[in-house]
């Protein structure tokens, strides 16, 4: 029956083809921008690391002001870093199968040619375990050794895009960078890797592209190297070296811990309290015990890491389809009504009211399948062209999950706009239309 009724449908839409492109087309617009603000959405708060998202967690003490929470809005929340005394503390447990320490430092890049000047890189301070973790790609190469982060070796990995720049993008490992007048070995160029989201460090431009140079966190006492990215704290510390630093309370080390099952992390969990009820004992922690091991998606959540734009975009393109939708209302009751003689006949000849209804809604979900098909199409241009204007930061494309979003819209959108021409229609009296015949 539903394949008799598409095909009256689409005898109807070829009656009058303009007016059917018409229909069509505001079907499409609709669907086109929405589909496209919908994917956007969808693609930056999706979870980053779907993969692991089970097992990575991101660590968080309450070392803060006992007289005023982390967070006004929040006071359950911990800070959102931490500060070096307590990420040592917590990174000499061996509980988790990975467990990565980082921050952005700067530093300066001195090529080894006489075309291109010494440049300012950002540079992520981390530990081996950081590519491994995070399942970061590798072209050439693979990450240091724990060798290399206790010594500290020079050795550096070096991301694709600087692997171009210096050495044009052939197999550059075994070679060597000179980083603020030292020469460090590169060991691993990364594969071309960018995340939607940087969920390993969303204090620092969460939608900016990786660190091109990644080297171990240890170097950061011989270099004195202070964080160049987000540093809070709440206490002052008096001195200007940076032992002094080290040894305070402000916080700017993002630690992320693999824990690959329920009695890896309650252990974990356990070390943790035992860490911070010790540190009690030495004045510190004067808050109440408050520590969490957070998945990357509640990580992003008390981040708030997902901008209101976003959000706002959303809305507005719903509310964009939702209008393009209602517009189209008018358009589908003129083209039914014209034909109620054809329908008075129907009727007379037996035909329910709830027959007439559902071939006419039937024929304006044909229409909102085939718009919902060239929005769709139409949509793929409208996320290059969203691409390009953020200067290809990110990759927003369709997936079969948007793909089907997109229809589901288009049979919503035909609907809203078929369903009160669908029902006038099925309201016409039969025996008015005959007398004319």
């Amino acid at each position: 029956m539903l394949a008799y009724q598409i095909k009256i449908a689409i005898k109807s839409l070829r009656r009058n083809p303009l007016l059917s492109a018409l229909l069509i087309g505001g079907i499409a617009l609709g669907i086109a921008v929405s589909t496209a603000f919908v994917t956007t959405y969808y693609m930056l708060a999706s979870d980053p690391i779907p993969e692991k998202s089970d097992v990575l967690y991101y660590v968080q003490v309450d070392s803060w002001d006992p007289e005023d929470s982390w967070s006004d809005d929040h006071p359950e929340y911990a800070p959102n870093q931490l500060n070096y005394t307590d990420f040592m503390g917590l990174f000499d447990s061996d509980i988790p199968t990975y467990k990565v320490g980082s921050y952005k430092g700067s530093l300066t890049v001195q090529p080894d040619n006489d075309i291109e000047k010494p440049f300012q890189e950002n540079i992520r301070m981390t530990t081996r375990d950081f590519f491994n973790a995070f399942d970061v790609p590798f072209q050439f190469g693979g990450g240091w050794g724990k060798t290399a982060d206790e010594g500290p070796e020079p050795v550096v990995v070096i991301g694709a895009e600087m692997n171009r720049r210096l050495f044009g993008g052939e197999n550059s490992v075994g070679e060597t960078i000179r980083i603020s007048n030292d020469d460090y070995a590169i060991v691993g160029v990364l594969d071309d890797w960018r995340p939607t989201l940087k969920f390993y460090d969303i204090h620092n431009n969460p939608f900016g592209e990786p660190e091109e140079i990644y080297m171990p966190f240890a170097f950061h006492r011989p270099m004195e190297l202070f964080s160049s990215g987000n540093t809070s704290g709440w206490k002052f510390y008096p001195g200007n070296e940076y032992e002094d630093f080290l040894n305070s309370e402000s916080i700017w080390i993002q630690y992320w811990v693999q824990l690959d099952d329920a009695q890896q992390r309650e252990e974990f969990m356990s070390f943790m309290n035992a860490y911070v009820m010790e540190q009690k004992e030495f004045g510190r922690f004067p808050r109440p015990l408050n520590n969490y091991l957070l998945s990357p998606m509640e990580w992003l959540k008390v981040e708030e890491a997902l901008p209101e734009e976003a959000k706002g975009m959303l809305i507005i393109a719903m509310l964009f389809l939702l209008v393009c939708s209602v517009n189209l209302i008018g358009i589908l009751l003129g083209k039914f009504l014209a034909r109620a003689p054809e329908v008075g006949v129907r009727r007379a000849l037996g035909a329910s009211k709830r027959a007439v209804f559902i071939q006419h809604l039937v024929e304006c979900e044909v229409i909102g399948v085939i718009g919902g098909i060239a929005g769709i199409i139409l949509s793929i241009g409208a996320l290059e062209l969203i691409n390009k204007l953020f200067d290809n930061q990110f990759s927003f494309g369709l997936d079969l999950n948007m793909v089907i979003a997109g229809l589901v819209l288009s049979l919503g959108a035909g609907l809203i706009a078929g369903l009160y021409p669908a029902w006038r229609i099925c309201r016409v009296a039969p025996a008015v239309h005959l007398k004319l015949q």
